[in-house]
């Protein structure tokens, strides 16, 4: 990064402010006025923080009811009703809820976990029929992970409910499988409470979906595959530690902050392209994608002004992208900076030469130095991040290094980062498009004769909606849902529409 001392020296009223920000963040401050809650996801891994005891305490009880129900499934001494063993982890969630426990499971997870994991990350029946084919002839000895703040989350109901049917369809009880990692007294907890579900923990109102990996969100399917989450816990917390200190030359999320800031004039005039150069790490630039724009991507400040803020996130792994699109980064649109993540082991065991001398490792090594170089040389801002080896304890100080550095940057640029009304807005949008088509449906029962679209928005009373009752219509024709389409489909208004 090409900032000089002056352009650090510039900023330094804005970083001690960013400093005591985020301290008052750890000491329990309402950071999301739209809920009226408090964000603290740092207490997590380190429940001494904590504003309260009862806070601590529940904290660290969590964690322990966490590892012994874990152990009880690897024994044996929790066991599916026909089988010695579970075998199998259906996780159902969405955004924070899949992609912290998805990037930890490619990273961690062991070769022969004591379950295998498989992730419901959608309400793409395709998606969900392929996750069930995966695992019919082991479905007995499956546990089912159904993890929703509310309960009412669209996507993973619908998951819930589609395995609930496949679980009915081999006569199992999904009771028997069942585990719920929820709100206390959300529907998903009286659902689960109700029907005598295998297990229940907590979330938090205090720890958003995006910043959960170190909670039970991310806590009982990383247990459950046999990763360390004391190692995880840990490495966050030193970096926590690492990350507190009120000096800018000596805090990596402040460094990192201030290279975001410095690559996209404090606008997020450039977009963040994740390399990491390890294969375990594929999942971390997704991983980062919610983090950073559900938390940097804001239409005002804090005081009101409009001021679209946010940082583009996209990234695939090195030295794959020799071959994508590294050959624009260096030579196309100069509209990005370029994260590296260098891990120094190549793996457990020595290498062999591929030829004298030289290693496949050499050659990763190789490429991320010259990529990095040869974008240098040719005006093209990076940021390398490197790790010893990719273990427990370093993939949560990632996690954490990445969550302080939003933070701190958050304050710099005066934005909200732990509220996501633009998320809201869309639920709301798709749940008005779900209410038309029911008046759609009730049109067309109703009707004697085919009706064009224009009658059907009228009826239904959507005349501005022509648009939206063509998507309807066509897909519920395309599914044989009892829709029938007469004319071209390309061709609007001469299209009739009738109810079989």
């Amino acid at each position: 990064m090409r900032f000089d001392d002056a352009f650090v020296k510039d900023l330094q009223p804005k970083f001690e402010k960013a400093f005591a920000d985020m301290a008052e963040l750890e000491k329990g401050a309402i950071a999301n006025p739209d809920e009226n809650r408090m964000v603290g996801h740092y207490w997590l891994r380190n429940p001494d923080l904590a504003p309260t005891p009862e806070l601590t305490q529940e904290i660290v009880s969590t964690i322990e009811q966490i590892e012994v129900f874990a152990e009880k499934i690897h024994t044996g001494a929790i066991h599916p009703p026909k089988a010695p063993r579970f075998t199998d982890i259906i996780s159902i969630g969405i955004g924070g809820s899949a992609l912290g426990p998805e990037f930890v499971a490619q990273a961690l997870s062991p070769d022969f976990p004591p379950l295998a994991i498989h992730f419901i990350d959608n309400t793409d029946p395709a998606g969900i029929d392929r996750i069930l084919a995966h695992v019919r002839n082991r479905l007995a000895s499956t546990l089912v992970l159904v993890i929703s703040k509310s309960g009412g989350t669209p996507e993973p109901r619908n998951g819930m409910i589609e395995v609930k049917k496949a679980y009915a369809g081999q006569n199992l009880n999904f009771a028997n499988y069942a585990i719920a990692i929820t709100m206390p007294g959300s529907h998903l907890d009286e659902t689960a409470k109700s029907e005598n579900w295998l297990a229940r923990f907590p979330m938090y109102d205090w720890v958003g979906g995006r910043t959960s990996e170190m909670s039970a969100v991310g806590l009982v399917p990383a247990a459950l595959q046999g990763i360390n989450i004391r190692e995880m816990l840990e490495g966050a917390k030193e970096m926590d530690d690492a990350t507190r200190i009120p000096d800018l030359k000596n805090n990596p999320a402040a460094l990192l902050a201030l290279s975001w800031y410095y690559a996209g004039n404090g606008r997020g005039e450039k977009d963040m392209v994740v390399l990491p150069y390890k294969d375990s790490l594929l999942l971390f630039s997704r991983y980062l994608q919610q983090l950073v724009m559900e938390s940097l991507g804001k239409e005002k400040d804090l005081d009101g002004n409009v001021v679209h803020q946010g940082i583009a996130v996209y990234g695939n792994k090195g030295s794959t992208d020799q071959h994508a699109y590294v050959q624009q980064l260096r030579e196309g649109v100069a509209n990005f900076f370029v994260t590296f993540i260098e891990v120094l082991e190549d793996r457990k065991s020595p290498s062999p030469e591929i030829e004298a001398g030289i290693t496949s490792g050499d050659y990763l090594s190789g490429f991320l130095q010259g990529t990095r170089q040869a974008l240098y040389e040719n005006h093209r801002d990076s940021i390398t991040v490197t790790i010893p080896q990719v273990n427990s304890r370093t993939v949560g100080a990632l996690i954490a290094l990445y969550d302080r550095a939003v933070g701190l940057y958050a304050s710099l640029v005066n934005i909200n980062a732990y509220h996501q009304p633009g998320v809201e807005a869309g639920k709301k949008a798709a749940a008005a498009i779900l209410e038309l088509q029911k008046r759609v449906v009730e049109v067309l029962q109703s009707a004697k004769t085919p009706l064009s679209l224009e009658e059907i928005a009228q009826k239904s009373g959507c005349a501005d909606q022509i648009e939206s009752i063509y998507m309807i219509v066509r897909h519920l024709h395309a599914n044989g849902r009892g829709v029938v389409l007469q004319g071209n489909l390309g061709q609007l208004d001469t299209l009739k529409v009738v109810l079989n």
